[in-house]
């Protein structure tokens, strides 16, 4: 895969795919900018080096029609503030007066095209569309590892017509994610918590051929609880994963579930709070987050980790009562010397709030693509750049 520095973007129009699928507020504002931030490095490299720069992405899901709290003008207004140079918006991504803002371009300066997914054909990985975008570059790079996972025309059928490299965030997260796939040092201990069972189920899967421990809460905890015959209460499970659950823990020594457990009646914490062992969980209680003594045992594994994997809470850390378990492995990740790498929006929100995300070795841009990619599956943005050897 060729990377950023290994191009001569002098004069050169540069097609860059950004991730800017932002967070918005119920007013249409940013409500969290990591992304915009993340593939600064690349926008000013390039502008630095007299490249004409023409930025694409897509916010939200439109599908396929024009949505005007989805445009990107919002985008443009933030990366205006951190390139301290003035940002130009298309109203299209394709058409005659895109072309002509592309033509007035001089070098140093940039351009955002408007939401790519106002056109079916994006998601569609249009040949055609494809090309159109392809006609406003000379060279065309990907910094949007989140987004690689996805067949779409910017990210799979753009590289078929212009030369193709690799952005400076896209590298660094496959950089970091090959520290826990490849050759990592020891002892490397995964944290799987969150919602998303069958996602994380096919994530235990892989992880469990490399890791040497694997931390388990969340609805996928209580999944595989009940898939061992543990009386959970009304907890909230995924049923559709039992078996594979099933299979998993009776095949791996790796795996730590948790001993003891929060457990309410309702996810309010305005009902009594108790910490349990999960065998003895009343019919109507919920488990809504891992124990202390549970979180004792995480916290020493990960003291003693090389590398450390996060993805997903431990509970419902958005009420405070169900949050310690959450918020204690933050903590001992933040502060120890383990290389850690953390990925999945309800995480690092949450390690925004706390201060610590600086703390952090690598926050991954994308929960989906980071799963696929560690995971092991085909990813079309960057097989499309490999094949541009």
């Amino acid at each position: 895969m060729r990377k950023i520095k290994d191009a001569d973007v002098k004069g050169k129009k540069v097609l860059v795919r950004c991730d800017f699928n932002v967070p918005l507020g119920e007013n249409g504002e940013i409500s969290d900018d990591f992304r915009v931030r993340s593939t600064l490095p690349t926008i000013k490299w390039l502008l630095e080096n007299g490249a004409k720069v023409i930025l694409m992405s897509h916010l939200g899901d439109p599908k396929g029609q024009i949505v005007d709290k989805l445009k990107m003008e919002v985008v443009r207004q933030r990366l205006a503030e951190y390139l301290k140079t003035p940002v130009i918006k298309s109203q299209d991504c394709i058409g005659r007066t895109t072309e002509d803002l592309v033509g007035q371009m001089n070098p140093g300066d940039v351009l955002l095209f408007e939401n790519l997914r106002f056109h079916k054909e994006e998601e569609e990985n249009d040949i055609e569309f494809a090309k159109k975008l392809s006609a406003f570059g000379d060279i065309y790079v990907n910094d949007a590892f989140g987004t690689c996972h996805r067949a779409h025309a910017s990210i799979a059928g753009i590289p078929k017509f212009l030369p193709g490299f690799a952005g400076f965030l896209l590298e660094k997260e496959i950089d970091s994610l090959n520290k826990i796939i490849k050759s990592p040092k020891r002892p490397l201990v995964a944290a799987i918590g969150g919602a998303k069972v069958s996602t994380k189920i096919k994530l235990m899967k892989e992880l469990l051929n490399i890791v040497d421990h694997l931390l388990i809460g969340g609805v996928l905890a209580n999944t595989i609880l009940k898939a061992q015959g543990i009386a959970i209460g009304k907890s909230k499970v995924d049923e559709t994963m039992m078996g594979v659950a099933k299979e998993l823990v009776l095949t791996s020594q790796k795996i730590h579930l948790p001993l003891d457990v929060v457990t309410s009646e309702d996810i309010s914490g305005k009902s009594e709070i108790r910490i349990k062992g999960p065998g003895a969980i009343g019919e109507n209680e919920l488990i809504l987050d891992i124990g202390p003594d549970t979180l004792k045992i995480f916290k020493q594994i990960i003291k003693e980790a090389a590398v450390i994997f996060w993805n997903g809470p431990m509970g419902l850390y958005e009420v405070a009562k169900f949050s310690k378990g959450t918020i204690g492995l933050a903590e001992t990740i933040a502060t120890g010397s383990a290389y850690s790498i953390i990925g999945g929006g309800d995480v690092v929100s949450m390690l925004d709030k706390l201060d610590l995300s600086k703390e952090i070795n690598h926050i991954s841009t994308g929960g989906g693509a980071m799963l696929a990619y560690i995971s092991g599956e085909k990813m079309p943005g960057l097989l499309a750049l490999e094949e541009l050897k």
